[in-house]
Order: C-alpha cells, then structure tokens, then sequence
C-alpha cells in the first residue's frame, strides 16, 4: 500500500514539471512577432520588407532583403530567438543591391586637345607691286578710242612672302584713259592706259595702277611721263611698229626709267604692237583670298 502512493506521488510530481515547462515555453506567434520587432529595430535589416512566421518553434522568413548582408543579419536574429527550433530562410534579394553594376575603375584623365589651327590669313599684294604684261591687241594714238578696254595676260608670276600670289598667264583688264592723234602739221600725239582688274582663278578683282602716259611733239620726238605714280609708273619691254606679232620683246627697260614707249610712226603717231610687254606699277593693294580657296 505504501508502494502504490509513493509511484502516484511520483507520477504526479513528472506531470507537474512538464506542465511547468510546458508553461515557460513562448508560443509560436511570440516568437514570430519578437524576430519582426527585433529585425525592424536593426539598422542592418530596418529597411528589408519580411514577412517572420512559426510552427512549433520552427521559424520562417518570406520577403526581400535589402542586401545580402541585411538578409544574412535576419537569420542570424531569428537563430538567436529563445524557443526557436530550427530556421527556414525562403528570403531573396532585393534586385536594385543585386544588380548594382560595380564602381567604374578610375580613367586616367585625357590629355587636353591640341589647340586649333591658326585660320589661314589672305595674300596681300602690297603697293608698289610691278605687274609685267604682254598687251593682247595693239593700241595707237590714232586709231585707239577713249574709254576703250583692252586685255593683257601676266608676263610674270607676282609672289607674296613666298607664295603665289598671281600666277603668270593670268588675264587683266586695262582702259585707254587718252587717246589723241598727232596732228600733220602742229598738235602733239597722246596715248594714256592703265589696268584695271585682274583675273585669279576665275575670280576678277578691280586693281589700281598708276597711268601711263605717252605724247610725240615735232618730228620724231616724243616724251614719256606717267600721273598717280611718278615716273617709276611703267616701262615699255619691247615692241616695233611694223616688226611683226612679238616683235622686240626682250629685256624689261629700268621701272625707273618711267617709259611707255611705243614706237613713232612716220606720221608721228603712238603706237603698240600686240604682245608688247609693259610692266605698270600698282597704286593700291590687292586682297587675295588664303592658298587653297
């Protein structure tokens, strides 16, 4: 008899302790709102949107976590929860941390752009310029009119600090600013030109030049002066009345000297053979556009 109460007494002793443990356990949505609190406090994982649930002390986490090392710290605070049993992570990460591209690797800085290029500056063709050229068509005191036009080519090639500025050939444009006839007994002869423009790479420009000036006085004599240049205004190369196309083209008379020339017919008449070469001296610059324009 005595035997019997004391297995009883012990029976309900072992059922007594294990409704006191029962007791002392968390349920499991403690223990499921103690790891969401704890994880929202963090500042590691505050900003991860998870979802924390639990079965018989077996926790669950659902959601995104913010970064990797944000999703690593909430399974650590749910294993560190008192009454877990076991911890299943189904967390993913966030695709904005998972994709950020890496930091660029420094460049080292481009070395700054050569300066441009100066602008190509225009050929002046200073005054003073002597412009030799063969006269395209012959030209008298007689027979040649005031006004009239004639045309010459470039005898030689004008160059600027090195480079071609008018090349030979190159055709120019003159007017007889006076043209009177010798009279037969008293009078005197006159013959008075001077160019005008000039063609480059078929673009005309308008020049100025100073004016020649030719007159015949009595039999035979004649003089030479030139106006808006003095007497270094042209020269006369060559050419003879009655000598044919070309005649008498040879070496240039001094600029100096200031001649226009010519040749005195028997009527004492001016006159100018074509291809006459006669150099006139520029009164004025002439702009050119750059080389290569």
């Amino acid at each position: 008899m005595r035997t019997q109460k004391i297995s009883i007494s012990i029976a309900l002793l072992i059922a007594l302790s294990l409704s006191i443990a029962c007791s002392r356990h968390p349920s499991d949505d403690a223990i499921a709102k103690d790891i969401q609190t704890k994880i929202a406090a963090d500042p590691d994982t505050k900003d991860s949107q998870v979802n924390v649930t639990a079965q018989q002390g077996k926790v669950t986490l659902t959601g995104q976590a913010k970064t990797p090392a944000a999703q690593q710290k909430m399974e650590q605070i749910a294993k560190d929860e008192p009454g877990e049993t076991g911890v299943d992570d189904q967390t993913a990460v966030s695709p904005d941390a998972s994709a950020a591209p890496a930091p660029a690797p420094a460049q080292a800085m481009a070395p700054p752009p050569p300066p441009p290029a100066p602008a190509p500056q225009p050929i002046v063709v200073p005054s003073g310029t002597m412009l030799t050229v063969r006269m395209g068509q012959a030209l008298s005191s007689k027979t040649s009119q005031t006004g009239q036009t004639f045309l010459a080519t470039l005898a030689q090639p004008v160059n600027v600090g090195g480079m071609r500025a008018i090349p030979s050939g190159a055709t120019l444009s003159g007017t007889v600013v006076t043209a009177k006839a010798k009279g037969k007994i008293k009078g005197e002869g006159e013959l008075t030109l001077q160019l005008t423009s000039v063609t480059v790479k078929g673009q005309t420009y308008p020049i100025q030049t100073a004016v020649l000036e030719n007159t015949t006085k009595g039999k035979g004599k004649r003089t030479a002066v030139t106006t808006g240049g003095g007497a270094a205004g042209g020269a006369l190369i060559g050419g003879i009345a009655g000598g044919g196309k070309g005649a008498g083209i040879g070496a240039l008379v001094g600029a100096g000297a200031g001649l226009l020339g010519g040749a005195v017919t028997g009527n004492q008449q001016i006159e100018i053979p074509a291809e006459s070469a006669l150099s006139f001296r520029m009164s004025a610059p002439l702009t050119l556009p750059p080389p290569g324009q």
